[in-house]
């Protein structure tokens, strides 16, 4: 098995070696880690991998070859993989899916406790158990206005309420070149220029004056150089639906960066919780407390969220909403925190403003950020930093 998982490493254009496979072979003979797909992965990636910039190269591999399911969830069981396998995916029309009924939040969880209670085997094409392309609320490339997505690459539906996979999400380019130089020039409007620190410019008018004045002697006048005093904290959404905006919050972030000299970013998914983190492929060992950066940066800074905002309304308002993991507190208490930390606030949304009115959790979104929410164009990055600049 692990030498078809080699060829797998290298046909992703990993660079790994005969003697790397033979070092992770002998540690499994050792003893070195128990029977856990978890621990299994680390060991594979500590003995595979040498460079940490082909993590996420090692991580979409992995999961192609393996194909595992990780439980997210406090359940003990895990999905047998041939419960998800895909022979058929569900083409419904908008009348049959308006006739498929959703189920409550308590209700969704309490059902999907007796289906692994009651289900031996393998289901396709039904309307109540674990399986693939039917109407269930639990399984894989089927179709329901609210369940729990179970052993699927990606979304489709855009309705799931959990996702059973554990995903690695890659960190947004801050060095992309851009495509073009809007979004920069959108930017500078929130900026605020002030004589500070010991590094000089020449002050050109000052020093043709003097020269002047000093019968042609040419006589430099320096001044301390110009800094954007702007503080700008920017919180930004990565994962699931992000991937299809990826370039156009690249260039976003890549414009910020160049522009303000004082920006702070993290990441979140889908809504803000108790915690965010710097560094995607350590998004679990290296977190940042919510509390912790609303007490570290005082109310100077700009706060700026970008995210499309798509996601099951239980995300925001719901305690355990998450599709991670099981948040103490609704997204909603600590979006309102954090806009009551930062009195100037802007929400970017990637997603086409045509379709705002059709997700309902933009709409809440939209309420929780009184209404500060603009799209990723060049006439609402505009409004964005008008709005910040006041």
């Amino acid at each position: 098995m692990l030498i078809d998982f080699f060829y797998t490493l290298r046909a992703a254009k990993l660079p790994v070696s005969i003697k790397e496979l033979l070092t992770l072979l002998e540690a499994l003979q050792a003893g070195v880690i128990g029977p856990s797909v978890d621990d299994f992965y680390f060991l594979a990636r500590t003995t595979l991998v040498k460079d940490e910039a082909q993590f996420d190269k090692f991580d979409r591999a992995f999961s192609a070859y393996f194909k595992g399911v990780e439980l997210l969830t406090d359940f003990t069981r895990d999905v047998p993989l041939e419960w998800l396998r895909k022979t058929l995916e569900l083409e419904l029309s908008a009348e049959q899916k308006a006739a498929i009924e959703k189920m409550g939040w308590d209700e969704l969880m309490e059902t999907l406790k007796k289906r692994f209670e009651e289900q031996k085997e393998r289901h396709e094409g039904g309307s109540k158990m674990i399986g693939t392309g039917g109407t269930s609320p639990f399984g894989a490339y089927g179709y329901n206005p609210q369940g729990i997505r179970i052993g699927q690459d990606k979304g489709r539906n855009k309705s799931a309420v959990k996702v059973w996979d554990q995903r690695a999400y890659k960190d947004y380019d801050d060095t992309k070149e851009l495509g073009t130089r809007n979004i920069k020039v959108a930017l500078r409007r929130l900026r605020r220029f002030a004589r500070e620190g010991a590094e000089e410019e020449l002050n050109l008018d000052d020093t043709i004056q003097a020269t002047a004045a000093n019968a042609g002697m040419l006589d430099i006048r320096m001044v301390p150089e110009r800094h954007n005093k702007v503080k700008v904290l920017l919180l930004m959404d990565v994962g699931g639906t992000m991937d299809e905006h990826i370039h156009r919050v690249e260039e976003l972030f890549s414009a910020a960066k160049t522009e303000f000299k004082h920006l702070e970013f993290y990441y979140f998914h889908n809504c803000v919780y108790d915690f965010m983190w710097k560094n995607n492929r350590r998004r679990y060992s290296e977190k940042f407390a919510t509390w912790d950066l609303i007490r570290k940066y005082n109310k100077d800074y700009k706060l700026l969220l970008v995210g499309d905002a798509t996601m099951s309304p239980y995300e925001i308002l719901q305690p355990g909403g998450s599709v991670e993991y099981n948040n103490e507190e609704a997204g909603a208490e600590w979006l309102q925190r954090l806009t009551g930390a930062f009195p100037k606030f802007a929400w970017i949304n990637p997603e086409p403003q045509g379709v705002w009115q059709y997700r309902q959790s933009i709409s809440i979104v939209q309420q929780l950020m009184n209404q500060r929410m603009f799209p990723l164009t060049l006439a609402g990055l505009e409004g964005a930093m008008r709005l910040l600049s006041k």
